[in-house]
């Protein structure tokens, strides 16, 4: 079995992986899998729903499908925090948790608030969706040369639609820029990590490949993760994932002052699409951005659309 099968299997607990069993032969091709207490068992599979059957096998026959139960759910939730929940309260706080392999289940259940708004804690999970990392080497390649001018990297924004990409494209940018590659020399990158999705991070260690000189801040707000990274880490380039709004778009700028480069991503179908965010606006108006890589499904499978300039120019 290979490490990405077994670390899927080693999400569940012993009882269970008997039941699990068929789905990890899928795990090259397996994006998700949705537990919901007392309902069918469902599997993404390149974007297609599957149930898992009674009878062992993964079809579309609902009637037929395998439920969980919430005992199960609870045992599957006990087992990836190590039979100590109390010490995965904050990540049980933040909705989701981050388990060898970079696998990330997000989780759903009774809230607990304090003074209204705050969460104080996440009790009576009976949801999750486990997503299954997929570190995918390589596709960066064919976008490195369009990313360096005289041997230095553009400040470069991701555009995506949701599931074409932009986190796989965002990480392969990172790990190749790391470790150096034809258009220039390695170089030290800080990865502000707000939902442990780009590094994949367990315990504090990557469990994906982002290079050999990246530092990550896990678990942080961007807000916060970039002013600790941009005072402490002296980083030469800063990765953050998914900007949402002016504040951060400040912050970038006043590293972008300080010398530093950026890679960010952002979601947004195309061009004509950021320009509807305000934020964004200002930042195309003043060549925040010295390179837009949109990125769009061609027959169903995510591909670079486009590769444009500070002015929006094809490349």
């Amino acid at each position: 079995m290979g490490i990405e099968k077994e670390s899927v299997l080693h999400i569940f607990p012993e009882h269970l992986r008997e039941k699990f069993k068929l789905c990890v032969q899928y795990a090259s091709v397996l994006q998700e899998i949705r537990l919901r207490a007392e309902l069918p068992i469902i599997f993404v599979l390149k974007g297609k729903e599957m149930f898992l059957q009674k009878d062992g096998g993964i079809g579309e026959d609902v009637k037929n499908a395998c439920t969980i139960s919430g005992q199960e759910v609870t045992d599957i939730l006990n087992h990836i925090c190590n039979y100590s929940i109390y010490a995965f309260e904050d990540e049980i706080r933040q909705g989701f948790i981050t388990v060898p392999g970079g696998h990330r289940i997000g989780l759903a259940g009774q809230a607990v608030l304090e003074n209204g708004m705050k969460m104080r804690y996440l009790k009576h999970v009976h949801y999750m969706n486990i997503r299954i990392a997929h570190q995918v080497r390589g596709v960066a390649e064919g976008v490195l040369p369009f990313l360096y001018k005289e041997g230095r990297v553009c400040n470069a924004l991701i555009l995506s639609p949701p599931g074409c990409g932009k986190t796989t494209m965002l990480r392969d940018l990172i790990r190749c820029i790391s470790d150096g590659n034809s258009w220039g020399k390695g170089c030290a990158v800080s990865v502000i990590d707000e939902r442990s999705e780009i590094a994949g991070s367990f315990q504090g260690i990557p469990q994906n490949d982002v290079g050999i000189r990246t530092d990550v801040m896990d678990a942080c707000p961007k807000i916060l993760g970039m002013m600790m990274a941009i005072r402490s880490m002296a980083p030469k380039v800063l990765a953050v994932d998914e900007l949402g709004n002016d504040e951060e778009l400040e912050l970038l700028r006043q590293a972008m002052a300080s010398g530093c480069r950026i890679l960010a991503t952002l979601h947004a179908e195309n061009p004509a699409d950021m320009m509807k965010k305000e934020f964004m606006k200002k930042a195309v108006e003043k060549h925040f951005f010295q390179r837009y890589i949109v990125l769009q499904k061609r027959n169903g499978i995510p591909a670079v659309a486009g590769i444009y300039d500070e002015r929006m120019e094809a490349c």
